[in-house]
């Protein structure tokens, strides 16, 4: 970093804090488990009969409506989840990180409060709790996304890093779980969490800029608050460029046209829309994002049928469940790496149209990867062994963390940077109104096939694999961008040493 700007120590902080906030943002799936050990929606249970080998009747708890139930929370959840991406992407971008993270804390803060006061007598607490917390927590991660501008090359590495932090959030739950055994009250421990919300408060005002990280960065830049004395770049960069307005971050990534030139002003926000390549994109993502939410929605029942009811065994795979969650910050750069790989070789990586299309070609096989991974979680899901589900965790937060980087990612590539927030926050929203059909889903698993989610599993296997479409009209356009370039003169391979036309 050149001048008085933020040294490489400053940088890292700011990396390895934003892993561990991301790290906090609340999960849903292990608290499941707690919830239904202090009753909520436990008047939903009906006793039924049951006679056994022996001639001996039992009474044993229906709780199908009860899982329906807690599945409708999770649905109302996630689709406010994904519909305030839209204005919380708006406020991001017009008035900065600053107020954009002091409203996800407020949020973030005030869900785990509704939390910690629920009770089974004030459940409809935790249907608004839950949506402020997924609120919140969207929103954090939005503004650490711009961390990887920090790291130049290394760019899509950072981002896809925190998108695999998200996962780490099932380890907080997993605690709460832990804590909760050994006697802890949930209030108490959701107290606490709301008391960690000045951690956030610090790092907004000591490690994150007032607006937004630039890329590629200028010479100096700093952020955050600093000592008297120290430069004041970063101000002066700030005052020229309020939020809001084109910087060079966005002036410098342009994308290149095939004939070597900067597009023109009618590549416009509804052409992208209309374009194969986002059409595809987004059934990529949907499909993919509704094969995991109905994962989530229905596991404790697919566990508890695999178990045959018993709760120990159910606790176990749980917490096995809640383990592999921590590995996804592990598994995530590793997408960053298929999509970086072309930048790291002897000769020098390309630029203008030739590096727009190097980028473009890397991306096939990252999403391909993607639906790989998926299609096997899906797979293993469907085996109706508990023992399989060890692999079937290990694969769905695989396919999970590649899915949202790879997803920002692609996008980053293959649309103008001018119109990347709008397609963002399009493409979740999009997503999440195919992800609603995962209410009908599981309410199917729960009435007519008793708990037992093995034909929707199966079903779901033939869904994601219409996912692999996309990958494949992303290689056609790659061959047509190769074919326009050769028509333009441009060669597609450099010799070494050689100036790329731009």
């Amino acid at each position: 970093m050149a001048g008085d700007g933020a040294g490489v120590a400053k940088r890292v902080g700011t990396l390895l804090s934003g892993l561990l906030e991301c790290g906090l943002i609340f999960s849903w799936i292990s608290l499941i488990f707690v919830l239904k050990d202090l009753g909520y929606f436990e008047d939903l249970c009906q006793s039924h009969t049951n006679a056994s080998t022996t001639l001996n009747w039992t009474l044993t708890p229906d709780c199908s409506r009860q899982d329906e139930q807690f599945s409708l929370v999770f649905t109302i959840g996630c689709f406010v989840y994904s519909f305030v991406t839209v204005p919380m992407g708006f406020i991001f971008d017009r008035f900065g990180t600053t107020v954009a993270r002091l409203i996800a804390i407020s949020l973030y803060t005030g869900g785990t409060l509704l939390i910690a006061f629920s009770s089974p007598e004030l459940v409809v607490l935790f249907f608004l709790a839950m949506s402020m917390v997924l609120a919140g927590g969207i929103l954090l991660m939005l503004t650490n996304m711009q961390v990887g501008n920090l790291f130049g090359k290394f760019r899509f590495i950072i981002s896809n890093l925190y998108s695999g932090a998200f996962n780490f959030s099932f380890a907080i739950v997993l605690i709460v779980m832990l804590l909760y055994e050994h006697g802890l009250s949930l209030r108490d421990m959701f107290l606490f969490m709301a008391a960690c919300s000045i951690w956030h408060l610090l790092r907004t005002i000591f490690l994150m800029p007032r607006t937004r990280i630039p890329y590629p960065l200028p010479p100096g830049y700093d952020y955050g608050l600093r000592c008297p004395g120290r430069s004041q770049s970063y101000r002066t960069y700030e005052a020229r460029h309020p939020p809001g307005e084109d910087g060079p971050e966005e002036k410098a990534l342009e994308p290149i046209n095939a004939r070597g030139g900067r597009d023109p002003p009618g590549v416009t926000f509804m052409a992208c829309v209309c374009s194969r390549l986002f059409a595809w994109h987004v059934v990529w993502l949907s499909v993919m994002r509704l094969r995991h939410y109905i994962f989530f929605s229905t596991l404790n029942s697919l566990l508890d049928h695999l178990a045959r009811g018993d709760p120990s065994l159910v606790s176990t795979y749980t917490n096995a469940f809640a383990y592999t969650q921590l590995c996804g910050v592990l598994c995530a750069p590793w997408n960053g790496l298929i999509l970086d790989r072309h930048k790291w070789g002897k000769t020098p990586r390309p630029e203008g149209a030739l590096g727009t299309l190097a980028d473009l070609r890397a991306s096939v096989l990252s999403l391909t990867v993607t639906v790989i991974q998926c299609v096997l979680f899906s797979i293993c899901a469907a085996v109706p062994v508990l023992p399989v589900q060890f692999a079937t965790f290990v694969l769905q937060v695989l396919s999970r963390s590649f899915l949202y980087g790879g997803n920002a990612a692609f996008l980053a590539i293959a649309f103008p940077p001018q119109h990347f927030g709008k397609l963002y926050r399009l493409t979740i929203v999009l997503s999440a109104l195919v992800a609603l059909l995962q209410y009908p889903c599981v309410a199917l698993v729960h009435g007519p096939l008793g708990g037992d989610p093995f034909y929707v599993n199966v079903g779901l296997i033939a869904v994601v694999l219409v996912a692999f479409v996309s990958p494949v009209v992303v290689a056609r356009e790659c061959r047509q961008r190769a074919k326009e370039l050769e028509a333009a003169g441009i060669p597609l391979t450099a010799p070494a040493g050689a100036e790329t036309p731009a």
